[in-house]
């Protein structure tokens, strides 16, 4: 059964965002979704580095002393900024609460969890946040809703202070989203699709050739001229060793860094 958020993917590629999907996802959910109001904001709390440790989890999730079956969101925000398609139908995400007057929260709220450690000294990278805000966006404006119906899960939650989630200013986030709905937002930078410096494409996974072979020969992955998952981890971490934005994207400043190399 394919359940009702099978746009998801579409409307976030359609805002300029980068999209993985997990196998299986438009079929998974606990059940169908109510009618959509809302997008609730959580972060992980996963302390690792690593760009979406708790993808299986969200998907699958959790044992232990508290078990909570999957899907836990309908979205994963990794830290390069990639939306992670894990649901199109319901996800235990919100538990007992209220917002906008709607409380039936994993029926009528989009979750999203974004990968944060959610200390008060976590760092949220600016593409991250950027990717949020404009995630946030794109789906408030598919379902017709205004910014005010996004919501932290710590807004939503009762009793109040039962959840801390997401560790940011609420009030604000709210804000920028609605600029972004207005169209008055920050332009989003676009990597260009050629490097004028050294003439070579911008790629990422799905690519083949002879210069993912050359990526690949600089990032120290076995050189197949395949773009796969594998591949992108090390680009991912060649740019991160360099300072540059470990988006697993090779464009104009991840080629100048490989050629310089040459």
């Amino acid at each position: 059964m394919v359940y009702a958020l099978s746009w998801l993917p579409e409307v976030l590629r359609e805002a300029g965002l980068k999209v993985a999907e997990t196998n299986g996802w438009a079929s998974r959910g606990r059940g169908e979704m109510g009618r959509v109001r809302g997008v609730m904001c959580h972060h992980t709390g996963s302390p690792s580095n690593l760009n979406m440790p708790t993808l299986n989890l969200l998907i699958s999730g959790r044992g232990g002393d508290h078990p909570l079956a999957g899907p836990l969101a309908q979205l994963g925000l990794a830290r390069d900024g990639t939306y992670y398609i894990i649901a199109a139908g319901r996800a235990n995400h919100a538990g007992p609460g209220i917002w906008g007057g709607v409380a039936s929260g994993n029926s009528s709220f989009i979750g999203i969890e974004a990968e944060n450690a959610g200390t008060p000294s976590a760092v949220w990278p600016d593409w991250q946040m950027d990717a949020y805000r404009r995630g946030v966006a794109a789906l408030l404006k598919h379902i017709g809703a205004t910014s005010e119906m996004c919501c932290g899960h710590k807004e939503y939650a009762r009793p109040q202070g039962r959840k801390p989630d997401p560790l940011f200013h609420m009030a604000e986030f709210r804000d920028r989203v609605r600029d972004i709905m207005r169209g008055s937002g920050a332009i989003r930078e676009i990597i260009p699709l050629l490097d004028a410096k050294t003439g070579k494409k911008t790629l990422e996974r799905g690519a083949r050739g002879d210069n993912v072979k050359l990526i690949q020969e600089h990032v120290g992955v076995s050189a197949d001229g395949k773009f796969d998952s594998r591949t992108e981890a090390f680009v991912r971490k060649f740019q991160a060793d360099r300072g540059l934005r470990s988006d697993g994207i090779v464009g104009p400043k991840t080629w100048e860094a490989i050629i310089g190399l040459g």
